[in-house]
C-alpha cells in the first residue's frame, strides 16, 4: 500500500517510492538522503500538522507536515 509520509503509522517501515513536488523540493530532500528507493521507518509525529521524525539509514531526521505529504512510501502492512 502506497501513503503518503503522515498517513504512516509510528514504527512502520517501507520504501520511499515517489517525491511529488518541485525542483527545489525535491533537490532538498535528496541532499537529506531521501529519495525513491531508500528504506525508511517512522519514529514518530506531533500532533495538529507537526514535524514527523524518521530514521533512514542511521540518521533521524525531522520532516515538516507539508513536506512529509509529498514523500510516498510502499508500506507493508
Amino acid at each position: 500500500m502506497i501513503v503518503d509520509l503522515t498517513k504512516m503509522h509510528t514504527g512502520e517501515s517501507g520504501v520511499i517510492e515517489d517525491i511529488h513536488g518541485g525542483h527545489g523540493v525535491i533537490s532538498r530532500l535528496q541532499s537529506m538522503g531521501i529519495r525513491p528507493g531508500k528504506k525508511m521507518t517512522k519514529v514518530s509525529s506531533h500532533f495538529w500538522r507537526g514535524p514527523q521524525t524518521i530514521k533512514i539509514d542511521k540518521l533521524r531526521l525531522a520532516i515538516g507536515f507539508g513536506m512529509a505529504k509529498k514523500i510516498f512510501i510502499n508500506v507493508k502492512r
